[in-house]
């Protein structure tokens, strides 16, 4: 009988092999939906100092410096607590999507505004949720990758995190230049944000990926 799920396929202690791991449809999906969420999340902690430096005017590089601040320690206490919810329901994927979305309005508002303080309550919105789904996005391969195939799966992945991070600041440096401005960025920052909550929101189980990888015969299982 096949298994309607791969949470039954992890009960019955089946282990996809390593190699197999890299060719999984939905670790190739997670690597794209890394591959995006590097780019955006590169970009805003790129360009957040600048941000913050050209709005605040004639104040001195240690201001600045403690302004920037402040969004790192919203994103740590994001982190610490949707992470813990997330562990609390036992649920993934809505735990990454509703934090990128608002992260994604956050960028996109603070395109088309000009206030310091409004500009640092932004960023310290789009910082936070952007750490704050971090650990349920990493949990997301462990759901069904085990042991060797967990170590290869999660690899490629943060393999195309990293390409993302090196393609995110050239990219939305085009776009500043292209603007003559940050805000043009985030706002592009924004839409991709909400591309990678989209990838997250529509990962699924199909049935033709639970049938490339069958469940162990008895006499294997011996």
């Amino acid at each position: 009988m096949q298994l309607k799920n791969e949470a039954e396929y992890k009960q019955q202690g089946h282990q996809i092999s390593a190699a197999a791991a890299l060719i999984h449809g939905r670790v190739w999906h997670l690597a794209f939906a890394a591959l995006v969420h590097g780019a955006a999340f590169y970009a805003v902690f790129f360009w957040m100092p600048q941000i913050l430096k050209t709005l605040s005017g004639n104040y001195s590089n240690t201001v600045v410096g403690f302004l920037v601040m402040v969004p790192y320690v919203v994103g740590m206490l994001t982190m610490i607590l949707i992470s813990r919810r997330s562990d609390r329901k036992l649920e993934r994927r809505w735990h990454v999507a509703i934090p990128a979305l608002i992260a994604a309005i956050a960028c996109v508002i603070l395109g088309v505004g000009h206030s310091l303080f409004i500009s640092v309550v932004l960023l310290s919105i789009a910082v936070g949720c952007i750490c704050g789904y971090l650990g349920p996005f990493w949990a997301l391969p462990s759901e069904f990758l085990m042991g060797a195939s967990a170590a290869s799966g999660i690899a490629l992945i943060t393999t195309f995190v990293n390409l993302g991070g090196f393609v995110g600041p050239y990219v939305f440096g085009f776009v500043r230049q292209r603007t003559d401005g940050f805000y043009g960025s985030m706002v592009a920052a924004g839409g991709v944000l909400f591309v990678f909550a989209s990838l997250v929101l529509v990962l699924r189980v199909s049935a033709s990926q639970l049938e490339r990888f069958p469940r162990p015969s008895a006499d294997d299982s011996a």
